[in-house]
């Protein structure tokens, strides 16, 4: 969920795209080598929408602005997708591990619903069962976003894990009590730790014990490196860009990119506007006062209203405010994947869209149908068909059988009352 640029936070929900014109066709070779590919989305924010709308994943409204269902993403060949579980830290203060709960039985009905169509996926082997056979169903899983969830308990982390959770991002937008975030590092009012506290440095270790991705998107620079320092797995950004195109704190600098890469994890590029062009960085960013004004008088318009109104109209806000930015061109994104390739190494890039969790894609990217277009303009640069593979799924399959096998030699190695 990446609205921490915005100038006042959406509570409820986060704003979705106009409606998206027909997509652009691509070369027979271009789709050819995305329908053999197993497509994996490390971050979508679809289940604010299940929540908050009914939002039905196999039946969408005629004319729905949302990035990503069902039949989308059969037309994408999305093959599995993380479903973010995202706890607005304000509105949710005190009730933070409730409402990541609410969250995921959103996911859990979702699937009980439609299983036809989609799947539980707790592991590696998951993931690619629900590919194989006539009947492909999408595999889903998910990532608790921001280290708050858990309120200071590994008992609750443990219990997100027993639940289906297979990635947690260590902080949101928000510093909380064990882990300095990117976003609010400029605020005097907020105490920071430096990076990891003791507990923080815990919390990465219970996670590779159990299994459970270690997400560094949207930590402050000086947590990332700590992070690195004591994960015994390989880590994951589930949705960050590359800070050398594009100058925001929530992306990651070469430096940075490069120790994923020697820690042997995967950086998943974020399709956010915001995060992949720096020309619309700063006109957006320039217009955060509009924006704020809009959104606090929505806000005092709807305070007595019920969650389904203020999300409904929220969301058409946030449509209204993004339009006023011109999207960035294609090549934005297509430049951002291709940059941590070739800084990274081209086994340490993915896709992380944030889907439904932001207000403004590309020209060219309109929801997850359209994700073929992505390996054609890759295929344009001159990468392989091997190597398109490992950028869309194959490298997040690596890391996270990596980490399945850290988290078996770390439980075998335990004592029996070794759990804390």
């Amino acid at each position: 969920m990446n609205r921490s640029v915005l100038a006042a936070m959406l509570v409820f929900g986060a704003p979705v795209l106009a409606a998206p014109p027909p997509s652009t066709p691509v070369s027979a070779k271009a789709r050819a080598i995305h329908e053999s590919a197993l497509v994996i989305d490390t971050h979508v924010d679809t289940p604010l929408r299940m929540l908050e709308e009914g939002f039905d994943l196999a039946a969408p409204p005629a004319g729905d602005v949302g990035h990503l269902d069902l039949p989308r993403a059969r037309a994408g060949n999305l093959g599995a997708a993380f479903f973010s579980i995202w706890v607005e830290p304000k509105a949710f203060a005190g009730q933070e591990t409730h409402r990541a709960l609410r969250l995921i039985d959103a996911v859990l009905t979702a699937v009980e619903r439609h299983p036809d169509q989609l799947v539980l996926a707790l592991s590696s082997k998951d993931i690619v069962a629900a590919r194989t056979g006539k009947q492909k169903k999408l595999a889903a899983l998910m990532g608790v976003e921001g280290g708050h969830a858990i309120q200071d308990d590994l008992g609750v982390l443990r219990d997100f894990y027993r639940l289906g959770v297979r990635y947690m991002t260590l902080t949101w937008s928000n510093t909380h009590g064990w882990a300095d975030s990117s976003g609010d590092l400029q605020d005097e009012k907020v105490k920071h730790h430096d990076g990891l506290t003791d507990f923080g440095r815990d919390v990465v270790r219970e996670m590779n014990r159990l299994g459970m991705l270690v997400d560094i998107s949207h930590v402050s620079d000086k947590t990332f490196f700590d992070t690195l320092k004591v994960t015994k797995a390989p880590v994951i950004a589930s949705h960050s860009s590359a800070r050398a195109l594009t100058d925001h704190p929530r992306n990651m600098t070469d430096e940075m990119l490069k120790a994923v890469a020697a820690n042997g994890g995967v950086v998943m590029v974020n399709f956010f506007s915001m995060f992949i062009d720096d020309a619309y960085r700063r006109e957006y960013a320039a217009g955060a006062p509009a924006r704020e004004a809009a959104q606090q008088a929505l806000a005092a318009r709807n305070k007595d209203a019920d969650a389904a109104t203020r999300f409904r109209e929220e969301s058409a806000l946030g449509r209204e405010l993004a339009a006023r930015v011109k999207r960035p061109p294609f090549e934005s994104l297509v430049d951002h994947i291709d940059h941590v390739a070739r800084v990274a190494g081209v086994d340490h890039v993915g896709l992380g869209s944030d889907f439904d969790g932001i207000n403004s894609t590309p020209e060219g990217i309109d929801s997850v149908a359209d994700l073929p277009r992505i390996t054609e303009a890759l295929l344009a640069r001159g990468y392989t068909r091997e190597q398109l593979h490992k950028i869309l799924g194959g490298n997040l399959l690596r890391v996270f059988r990596e980490a399945e096998r850290v988290s078996r030699e770390l439980r075998a190695a335990a004592a029996p009352n070794a759990q804390r």
